[in-house]
């Protein structure tokens, strides 16, 4: 059980990082031109993208049961 508590704490560890690249400012900056994707802007439509990402990679890791 507390190998697995483990696990779980460098996975959350690891989408934190991952969240603070995807949330920096040369990605950011790559999106932040005109354009669209289904009607919303594409600068929103990355960071709520990358947002719902990171969320569902926590799910994942908090949620995953015994293998």
């Amino acid at each position: 059980m507390m190998k697995r508590s483990i696990v779980t704490g460098q996975r959350l560890v690891a989408a934190f990082l991952l969240g603070c690249v995807l949330f920096n400012y040369p990605l950011i900056a790559l999106f932040n031109k005109p354009g669209e994707v289904f009607g919303i802007p594409l600068l929103y439509f990355y960071l709520f993208g990358a947002w719902a990402l990171l969320i569902g990679l926590m799910v994942w890791a908090i949620e995953r049961r015994k293998e």
